[in-house]
């Protein structure tokens, strides 16, 4: 609804029903999982039975809860191990990536910026089987002619690191690139001219432009990391990240422990987005 045109009372009330339902659609599943992950039951549904934190701290026999539960906090610290590692390939290569198309003029480079987009717009199954299929068959290969088995390229974490970088990687391209498309390109000729060279320019004058852009690209590519689930799947190894874990546990019919680990993921995504809004602040307060 554009706000510059004359609006009735009935397309008023119109849109504001319209915002309201989508606001409930968006939120009320969540409110729900947070709610039952204080319901002292062993069901994730109705009745209430009273509020407790047992879902969270209990270690006894008939309840197990969060912190206690020793799948859940093996899977959640391969989850972080993952995700940290995609991020810090991500963020470095998708610098690297930004420069190249942003600096630079080369044959093919259109293709090649092309190219570097189909991850976002091919499934993730699709693309987990396809760097599953061509990593099995390179390793298989190896092994024939070399005698040498490649650990990292059978189903297991480094797989599902790599296979998390194929298409992270363009995400963090795309942010910091439209950070370095509105950095003055004199400023690092001013470094230049005073005695700089070519790489402590960048490191003392580009870079530091870019950290809220390197900051804010680390922090979404952690997330789409420790939230990815079809890409995974097909690449996991004996090491089943969080995703993986709570797939099973839903398969054989979960307790609210996975209510209360929504909850925990629900607050540490919050505090990461609070601290990229508040270090954006920063950033802005600083020109």
């Amino acid at each position: 609804m554009l706000p510059t045109l004359p609006q009735g009372k009935a397309a008023r009330a119109i849109y504001g029903a319209y915002i309201v339902g989508f606001l409930v659609y968006l939120f009320a599943p969540l409110v729900v999982v947070v709610a039952f992950a204080f319901n002292d039951s062993n069901f994730s549904s109705p009745p209430w039975n009273g509020f407790t934190f047992g879902w969270f701290v209990d270690s006894g026999p008939d309840r197990v809860g969060l912190l206690h539960n020793d799948p859940l906090t093996r899977s959640l610290a391969v989850s972080l191990q993952v995700a940290l590692g995609v991020a810090v390939l991500s963020v470095a290569v998708g610098t690297c990536n930004a420069f190249l198309f942003e600096r630079h003029k080369f044959p093919l480079r259109g293709l090649l910026y092309m190219m570097m987009l189909w991850p976002l717009v091919i499934p993730g199954v699709i693309l987990g089987i396809s760097i599953l299929a061509f990593s099995s068959t390179v390793a298989n290969s190896l092994e024939e002619l070399l005698n040498m088995d490649i650990d990292f390229l059978r189903p297991g974490l480094p797989l599902v690191i790599l296979g998390q970088f194929a298409f992270i990687t363009t995400i963090t391209t795309l942010v910091i690139s439209a950070r370095l498309r509105k950095f003055d390109p004199t400023l690092e000729e001013a470094a230049l001219n005073l005695g700089a060279s070519k790489m402590m320019a960048i490191a003392t004058v580009t870079l530091p432009y870019l950290l809220p852009a390197i900051i804010g690209a680390s922090v979404i590519a952690f997330l789409m990391s420790f939230e990815n689930f079809n890409t995974t799947l097909m690449l996991v190894g004996s090491d089943a990240p969080l995703t993986i874990q709570l797939y099973s546990m839903m398969r054989e019919g979960s307790t609210p422990v996975v209510n209360a680990v929504s909850v925990a993921l629900i607050g540490g995504s919050a505090l990461l987005v609070l601290a990229l809004i508040f270090t954006d602040r920063g950033e802005k307060k600083a020109r």
